[in-house]
């Protein structure tokens, strides 16, 4: 994070933290899973969160005050599941219970705001699913190949790559799995072509799905005067 220390390899380069921060001062430092870094990275968080400032391995002092910290963490994500819905103000305590008996008193009272986030709701996977199509969209509009998923695929995607124990992560590889991979396939192999329209249906009761190719939508031809 700030350097190698003099007569070591890599001490030219910098930290990784700090020469960053020294060449962008106005940043956003994600920490993410805080509570597996080692405790030498608490020390240095300390010294962060308490003087707006860290010395690095030449012996610079890089300046992060106008730097905004940001850390996320897994402690108490047990009640916040379990709790959140049902009793919203317990789920909160334990979480901070939580908290308190994983990290040191001194780094939690420098820590300006603690914000918990409450399990994903239908709605919320709904959008996700969204935007992770549009990706998918985008990368076949570079072969003017349309994509369309009907209510039946976005239920099997949402059932398929949610995990109340990892969230919403799995439906990316869910995606990949069912419908970028055989798509691509099928592009390989010459049955969707350039111009085609892909419907993309759930395959009966089955968890796959079906793809119908058809000729791409045509604008409506102007009216003669």
């Amino acid at each position: 994070l700030i350097g190698a220390p003099p007569g070591y390899v890599g001490y030219e380069e910098g930290g990784q933290l700090t020469e960053q921060v020294r060449r962008h001062p106005y940043s956003v430092v994600l920490f993410d899973e805080i509570e597996k870094a080692h405790p030498d990275v608490f020390n240095v968080l300390l010294q962060i969160l308490e003087d707006g400032r860290l010395t690095d391995g030449k012996g610079r002092t890089v300046d992060f005050r106008n730097t905004v910290l940001v850390m996320t963490s897994n402690v108490g994500s047990t009640a916040i599941f379990e709790l959140a819905n049902q009793d919203p103000q317990r789920a909160r305590k334990e979480a901070m219970e939580a908290l308190r008996a994983s990290f040191r008193p001194e780094f939690i009272n420098r820590i300006d705001e603690i914000v918990i986030f409450n399990p994903l709701g239908k709605e919320h996977l709904e959008r996700i699913v969204g935007l992770l199509l549009k990706s998918v969209e985008k990368l076949l509009v570079e072969r003017r190949i349309t994509l369309e998923l009907t209510p039946a695929a976005k239920e099997l995607l949402l059932r398929e790559g949610y995990d109340p124990a990892y969230g919403a992560r799995p439906l990316r590889r869910t995606i990949q799995r069912l419908i970028q991979d055989p798509l691509a396939l099928q592009i390989l192999e010459g049955k969707v072509l350039p111009g085609d329209h892909v419907r993309v249906d759930r395959d009966g009761q089955q968890d796959a799905m079906r793809f119908e190719r058809a000729p791409a939508k045509q604008p409506a031809a102007a009216a003669g005067i």
